[in-house]
């Protein structure tokens, strides 16, 4: 990676069409923009008239998105790159973080590395963005929005990891909501169920020697978690309720996709834990 002042690569992007002197051009910032739900909002917005960076390793090409390369994982990149935007625009309208990684792993043989990096992605990264971005969201009374998961609500077996962090997103939302809202800026986490993207294979699955005597198991829980989640929601659809939520005047703190998660969701708070966790079993082949 190359480093400049704030450590992070801007990308070159194409030139966006004119506007007249009196049209004031709305920014979001994406963090996890270059792929999956991420990548689909950045494109959404951008068509709708926003100027869209893109905070994420990878570029997202061929498209009005600018791209400052950083990693969620590594302390300072993030908040650099936000940095650096905000001195560009001085202000900003909306942040989605939509960076993740997820792994298959038994608790008992879970690499202390793995875990931890799961963590700097999917929550540590968020705060991050949230610390750095609140100034520039502050002065336009901004939105921000963390990608979440119904796997925060339920325990996937031996994805553990990832829903811990996903439930651990949802209460920091919730938590900033409360503390930016009296500033003019609403915090949301959207969860949506499975969702068909390339996030399915870039997950990190134990093999049968890392997983020990829980191999079969985690091939069994692994492969129905992938099924549903290809099974699933089309990224666009969950794109499509991130545009919704940021439109809305009094948002949510933590909002579902789709009618039938939102059901799901009422249905699992209702039910004892023992009906659920058992409901959870039979789904990913742990009985």
């Amino acid at each position: 990676m190359e480093n400049t002042e704030n450590n992070v690569k801007t990308e070159p992007t194409e030139s966006a069409d004119k506007k007249p002197a009196s049209f004031t051009r709305r920014t979001a910032v994406i963090v996890g923009g270059s792929s999956g739900i991420g990548r689909e909002t950045a494109l959404k917005l951008s068509a709708k008239g926003y100027r869209v960076f893109n905070i994420s390793r990878t570029s997202l090409k061929g498209e009005r998105v600018r791209t400052i390369t950083a990693d969620a994982a590594q302390e300072g990149e993030v908040r650099g790159a936000i940095e650096s935007i905000g001195e560009e625009t001085g202000s900003f309208d909306l942040l989605i973080y939509s960076a993740g990684f997820s792994m298959a792993a038994p608790v008992e043989h879970a690499k202390s590395g793995d875990y931890r990096y799961l963590f700097e992605v999917n929550y540590f990264g968020a705060i991050e963005a949230l610390k750095a971005a609140a100034p520039y969201l502050k002065k336009r009374g901004g939105r921000a929005v963390i990608v979440g998961s119904m796997g925060g609500d339920l325990p996937i077996p031996f994805d553990g990891f990832y829903s811990s962090s996903k439930a651990a997103v949802a209460m920091l939302a919730r938590e900033a909501d409360l503390e930016l809202r009296k500033h003019g800026v609403r915090v949301s986490a959207l969860l949506p169920g499975g969702t068909a993207t390339d996030f399915t294979y870039s997950r990190r699955v134990y093999g049968e020697e890392e997983s020990g005597s829980y191999s079969p198991s985690v091939k069994k829980a692994s492969a129905a978690l992938a099924n549903m989640e290809q099974g699933g929601m089309n990224p666009s659809l969950v794109a499509e309720s991130v545009l919704k939520l940021v439109e809305k005047k009094n948002p949510p703190p933590i909002a579902v996709v789709g009618v039938k998660n939102n059901v799901m969701r009422y249905l699992y708070k209702m039910l004892p834990e023992r009906v659920t966790d058992y409901m959870v079993r039979k789904k990913f082949n742990q009985r």
